[in-house]
């Protein structure tokens, strides 16, 4: 009876089998808080503090998607955090502590500061200091990334080096699910607690979040890592480089499209970043609590997206086809999101915002996958071609986030002049151009990974036999 029912919950339970001798489920689910806090932090800098920033405090969209940016563009360099933590030389032998520790600073330190910043650059604090809030801004914002990604890297580090070797993909699953959920349930409960929105209480909520994720990244990090002192030869070995291992990666054409295609399409769906959510309370006349919900809805499309991914996978799909077909999902996704401004339909907009999240998880998964089995050439490693993966999307997510906020107050101001028409002189134009030229990135996106879909297979697989999803060191 025991072992029938152990073989039930196996079966039946999600990733009960993630649990392994060196890192029961217990420690495992605690060791996952880590995730929750990114995704909080996540939620504050994506979604409420930018409707925040343009339609309470009536910052300009450009200067907002340029703070929202900053954290992003830090995030090509969590290849050097990993291989540092990788390497680092501690007389108690710590390597991912201390990098989990100090990144749970620099995001508290962040947070703590964000709300006062945003005061003082909404105008609401009275200073003589030209571009003290500007500066005072970005420095929050620069500050809270720099913690997220140190934290995330160094815990999904510390996640992989405790997994086995049958269970690693698993682990590192369940904390990207984390993530996900992290997010949706910090946007639901922020949304409530902004229902009506004051500046103290603006500043209640940020701070608050800063001391809840320390919190959380404290009980994550607690007894997690093993402590093996190390000898003074061992702390004075020379580090390994990587220039012989990248150029063995660059040196194939095929890697260099799939980073190619993971540029554009990551751009394609990141330009809204900014907009998604002063498009509802502007144009819909949605609330800031409304209006959170959309990274929920995001959160839960994107977690669908995955899990279809991962079924599909599971089962042989080519990898590289669904990508494809994630990006013809995000095609219709801002479709949907554009037609709901002149049918006014709340609905549709979240229809669009869940199915921007579905399209963006398969096309992420399914490029990762790919990268993931990418043969490898000389010196260059699966280890390699993962991190030029989320170089490439980290800093197309940036640029992207800059350029549709810059985009959509360009196109907006010209547009309200009625130089392009008086049926275009309406607040919904600089947001419709910023739709549409995601929609034809996406298109763009086609066409760079058709080459790849052509050479890489049929779109079913040759043998019906399930292997596992292996998402090992999935970088979020």
């Amino acid at each position: 009876m025991k072992a029938r029912l152990k073989t039930l919950s196996l079966q039946a339970l999600p990733f009960a089998d993630a649990a392994s001798e060196g890192l029961p489920m217990g420690q495992l689910l605690r060791l996952s808080l880590f995730q929750v806090s990114v995704g909080m932090a996540s939620v504050m800098l994506l979604g409420t503090l930018n409707r925040v920033m343009i339609v309470e405090l009536s910052v300009p969209a450009m200067i907002v998607a340029v703070m929202i940016a900053l954290p992003v563009l830090i995030a090509p360099f969590r290849a050097l955090l990993g291989f540092r933590s990788d390497t680092h030389k501690s007389s108690i032998g710590w390597k991912r502590v201390p990098y989990i520790w100090f990144g749970s600073l620099w995001q508290f330190g962040g947070l703590a500061i964000m709300p006062f910043a945003l005061l003082v650059l909404g105008g609401d604090v009275v200073h003589e200091i030209p571009f003290a809030g500007e500066l005072l801004a970005g420095l929050a914002f620069l500050m809270t990334g720099l913690g997220m990604h140190m934290t995330q890297t160094a815990g999904l580090a510390l996640a992989a080096d405790r997994a086995s070797d049958e269970t690693r993909p698993r682990v590192v699953a369940l904390l990207y699910v984390m993530f996900l959920l992290g997010m949706g349930i910090s946007a639901i409960i922020i949304g409530t607690l902004l229902s009506n929105y004051t500046d103290l209480l603006l500043i209640r909520v940020v701070q608050g979040a800063a001391v809840v994720g320390v919190a959380l990244n404290l009980m994550a990090l607690w007894k997690q890592e093993k402590v093996r002192p190390m000898t003074k030869a061992e702390r004075e070995e020379p580090r390994p480089l990587f220039r012989d291992a990248w150029t063995d990666f660059i040196s194939g054409g095929r890697a260099g499209r799939l980073l190619a295609c993971v540029f554009v399409g990551t751009m394609a769906f990141n330009m809204q970043d900014v907009l998604l959510e002063p498009y509802g309370g502007e144009i819909l006349g949605l609330s800031v609590s409304s209006t959170t919900l959309l990274t929920a809805m995001w959160a839960a499309g994107a977690l669908l997206g995955f899990a279809w991914a991962g079924q599909r996978l599971n089962r042989g799909s080519n990898a590289y086809r669904l990508a494809g077909m994630g990006a013809l999902a995000g095609i219709w996704a801002f479709s949907i999101v554009i037609f709901a401004a002149p049918l006014n339909s709340a609905v549709l907009f979240f229809t669009g915002a869940g199915l921007i999240g579905f399209g963006g998880g398969l096309f992420a998964v399914s490029t990762l996958m790919a990268a993931m089995t990418m043969p490898a050439k000389g010196n260059a490693g699966r280890g390699l071609a993962l991190g030029a993966w989320g170089a490439a999307q980290a800093t197309a997510a940036g640029i992207a986030i800059a350029l549709g906020g810059t985009l959509r107050d360009w196109i907006g101001s010209i547009a309200m002049t009625g130089a392009l028409g008086e049926g275009l002189a309406t607040a919904t134009t600089g947001y419709s151009f910023v739709y549409h030229l995601e929609i034809g990135l996406l298109f763009a996106t086609l066409v760079v990974l058709g080459p790849l879909v052509r050479t890489s297979g049929p779109i079913q697989p040759k043998s019906a036999e399930t292997t596992r999803l292996g998402l090992a060191d999935f970088p979020t």
